[in-house]
């Protein structure tokens, strides 16, 4: 997938935190934008970037989970596309951190704003949806319960 880099701190030491860095269409095809688009993002600060020693923009995870956390949609109408139809309001879009199936079950892990949602499903509901690690899903919140959905 991606490249992983340490952050430096001001002081030239380095954090011990490290955080991977997409290309620009792995980015863009988690977001669903085009490369016009992140490009303008990138220019107007509305994304942060970090340029590599060669000039290319490589986008940190955590800015890609910034935006899938927010709204995807841009008007009204857009946002209700979204929502894919379903009933649920409490509907909170992140990207799978991994997915353990183990028996009859599976654990989902989705980063959605810098948090981790878990997930218990059934290994049959993970294995049809086929979810992978870095794919865009839904967590859909009821109750007591948190539903999977694949974006």
């Amino acid at each position: 997938m991606g490249v992983r880099f340490v952050a430096m701190q001001s002081t030239g030491k380095s954090r011990t935190k490290t955080e991977e860095l997409l290309k620009l269409p792995e980015a863009i095809s988690q977001l669903g934008i085009s490369l016009p688009t992140i490009k303008q993002w990138i220019y107007k600060k509305k994304i942060r970037s970090i340029k590599t020693a060669g000039g290319h923009h490589r986008i940190p995870q955590s800015e890609l989970d910034r935006l899938l956390f927010k709204s995807r949609g841009k008007t009204q109408e857009e946002t209700k596309l979204a929502r894919r139809g379903v009933s649920g309001r409490n509907q909170l879009v992140g990207r799978i951190e991994s997915v353990r199936i183990s028996g009859l079950m599976a654990e989902v892990v989705i980063s959605i704003g810098g948090q981790q949602i878990i997930s218990i499903i059934t290994a049959r509901s993970a294995r049809e949806m086929q979810l992978k690690p870095g794919q865009t899903a839904a967590a859909l919140m009821k109750s007591t319960e948190v539903m999977i959905m694949r974006v």
